[in-house]
């Protein structure tokens, strides 16, 4: 990485991913553990990219089940690897992994890098994994973790600039028409603005319908160098440029409610990748909830600081729309098992090569794949291109 925490530069097309798999999603049954969907992921990713596990010198992983997840996912497939990253930033933790991944093959510490990612977070009772807590000056205000921080953000948002919870709506509508598209989707009913609003309250402003949901799940990514990539199975997709930024941990010590560090891992992304947001076919947002998309869409320099709200009305973000946004369904409609960051990635990857069926986006040629952690705490984004965004 260079001192400004950027992937760009002579790096620009000369990273690509040649592999992307899901596990088995929703419910699983038969007993399964998140080291057993992580492994479904990864042979399939593998598989896809014409390599075996044999092939893999660079192993990446987080996990709120396994603290060492790299030494477990490894023992459990039988991969020794070279270069080894648990590091763990929260539901970010994978794009930013990609990042890493390029970095360490760019320096020639690995040749074939394996992300993976494993959760039984619904087979689990419903209760989300992670070994955070509210600090003790939060922890007397009994936030529901971690809702009633990004529902502290909504708010904000919503006095500030007078966004509506009909435009917060607007936003689960739009992922569910997209889930509609996908098979694989969980949700798939018909979802209007007035179910979003009719729905459970969580944690106000925000109901059932804002929050993402609970599900088993994992995802695999498979990276290499674009010359190695050139031997493989598959049209390999290119990383154009990245950044990574946090700014807090804490929701209480978020400098502002309403501005993530989005916006230096934005535009260090955008930098490193000689591309402007109006550049970006297709955009893959991390939605946990509502609120987040339109935090990110602001801050990624889609639409002005307070425009997210109107910037998503009337179908934008949704299929037909001017910008295509989570077009899978996202965590709100198609999958989020406790961490949800692998899957901007994949789905990425998907719209690229053009294997969407009834959800593709025609002619993508960049995408946008943004990662959240924590309490809109870590922020990473990346942009891929095929070879045609090269030049």
């Amino acid at each position: 990485m260079t001192g400004t925490d950027q992937v760009g530069g002579p790096t620009k097309g000369r990273i690509a991913v040649v592999g992307v798999a899901e596990s088995d999603l929703g419910k699983v049954t038969d007993g399964l553990t998140p080291l057993d969907l992580a492994a479904q992921a990864a042979g399939a990713a593998l598989a896809e990219a014409g390599l075996t596990k044999d092939d893999v010198d660079g192993l990446f992983s987080a996990s709120s089940y396994h603290p060492n997840a790299t030494l477990e996912v490894g023992e459990y497939l039988g991969i020794r690897p070279r270069y080894s990253d648990g590091s763990s930033i929260g539901g970010s933790s994978f794009v930013s992994h990609l990042l890493h991944a390029a970095a360490a093959i760019e320096a020639g510490m690995c040749e074939v890098a394996l992300i993976a990612y494993g959760s039984t977070q619904r087979s689990d009772g419903g209760r989300l994994i992670t070994p955070s807590r509210p600090m003790p000056y939060e922890a007397p205000y009994h936030p529901r973790f971690p809702v009633s921080m990004y529902a502290l953000a909504a708010s904000r948002h919503m006095y500030e600039y007078g966004t509506t919870r009909e435009q917060l709506a607007e936003v689960a509508v739009a992922a569910r028409e997209w889930a509609r598209l996908n098979p694989k989707a969980f949700l798939r009913d018909p979802l209007t603005v007035e179910d979003v609003l009719a729905s459970r309250m969580v944690s106000s402003p925000l109901t059932v319908r804002d929050c993402c949901l609970v599900t088993d799940g994992g995802g695999a990514v498979v990276v290499t160098s674009a010359e190695r990539a050139r031997d493989l199975r598959g049209d390999p997709i290119y990383l154009l440029g990245g950044g990574e930024a946090h700014h807090h941990r804490n929701i209480s010590q978020m400098p502002d409610l309403t501005v993530t560090a989005a916006v230096d891992s934005g535009s260090r992304a955008f930098a490193a990748a000689g591309l402007l947001p109006e550049d970006v076919d297709v955009v893959q947002l991390y939605d946990a909830f509502t609120v987040n998309v339109l935090l990110f869409l602001e801050d990624l320099g889609f639409c002005e600081k307070g425009e997210g709200g109107a910037f998503v009305s009337g179908g934008r973000i949704a299929p037909g729309g001017e910008l295509p946004v989570n077009t899978n369904g996202g965590g709100l409609s198609y999958c989020h098992p406790g961490m949800y960051g692998i899957f901007v990635v994949i789905e990425a990857v998907r719209q690229l090569r053009g294997e969407g069926g009834d959800r593709q986006v025609a002619g993508a040629q960049v995408a946008l794949a943004h990662g959240n952690g924590g309490v809109l705490s870590s922020q990473v984004t990346a942009l891929l291109g095929t070879a045609a965004a090269l030049g």
